[in-house]
């Protein structure tokens, strides 16, 4: 992303949305795969995009990502929810950032600090099953504020 980009980026997470939701974000949407995203925290939006979709199915795949902190990142908690049908059928949570542990290069940054990753990301499964999910995804810090929060849609109709 070329630097004169960052501001309009920055612009348009700090858009105050006049409606009570954010828009849902396509990610790619091609002849087998289709994800969404929408952000669950009323008062941010963010930035999510994969390089292909199709490389998802290779195990590594290529994102970008981007948000303006609202909130200091000592400690960082992820939780994951897999949602089939309204049920919830699998919950994933880690510890991402603690003191003498720092997993992302972002431990450590400070409110009102943007956040930009552009690079690698490994799911850890080697393939996601046929089907309609319903993910949600939430980052909370030290004080149990929301760093990041959001609800991703997966069709996936790619035959392995």
């Amino acid at each position: 992303m070329k630097t004169s980009n960052i501001p309009v980026l920055l612009l348009v997470l700090l858009y105050i949305n006049a409606s009570t939701e954010w828009p849902t974000h396509t990610v790619c949407k091609e002849d087998n795969l289709e994800i969404y995203y929408k952000s669950c925290d009323p008062h941010q939006d963010f930035a999510f995009s994969i390089d292909r979709c199709s490389d998802i199915s290779t195990h590594t795949f290529n994102i970008r990502a981007a948000i303006l902190l609202r909130h200091n990142i000592k400690e960082l908690y992820a939780k994951l929810n897999l949602i089939i049908n309204g049920k919830t059928v699998l919950t994933y949570s880690e510890t991402l950032c603690e003191p003498g542990l720092s997993k992302l290069i972002f431990c450590g940054k400070k409110k009102g600090e943007h956040l930009y990753y552009e690079g690698p990301v490994t799911l850890g499964i080697k393939e996601i099953p046929q089907g309609d999910y319903a993910v949600s995804a939430e980052l909370t810090n030290e004080d149990h504020d929301i760093v990041a929060c959001a609800y991703l849609t997966v069709k996936n109709y790619l035959e392995y």
